[in-house]
């Protein structure tokens, strides 16, 4: 069993970077339900603005709220603006995982799959 790529978030920006919260990283729930990533997932977060990469898990978003937050200590390393990638992993013992990858404005609204 290996672990590949399941999906992605493409080009999003970090809408707020809360340093005083206990750790995770946001997400609009509407981009959660098209690459199908659920709360409590482990994700890497890349930022292309500073090239910070760190693990943490997910917690749902407000539905339309384009919220993309940064919490906990994570927040040192990315900041509110920054862009980055969201990538998540899952095990399976198919060569050929047919990941979900999205691309998605400046407000994190989808644009398309890629």
């Amino acid at each position: 069993m290996r672990e590949l790529l399941s999906c992605k978030i493409h080009k999003a920006t970090v809408t707020q970077a809360d340093i005083s919260y206990i750790g995770s990283i946001t997400i609009d729930s509407d981009l959660l339900e098209k690459i199908d990533l659920w709360p409590g997932q482990k994700v890497l977060v890349v930022s292309n603005t500073s090239g910070a990469r760190l693990e943490t898990y997910v917690l749902k978003g407000q539905s339309g709220s384009g919220e993309i937050c940064v919490n906990g200590a994570a927040a040192h390393l990315i900041k509110e603006g920054e862009e980055v990638i969201i990538i998540g992993f899952e095990f399976s013992e198919n060569p050929i995982l047919e990941p979900k990858c999205i691309l998605v404005d400046e407000q994190n609204k989808f644009v398309r799959y890629l």
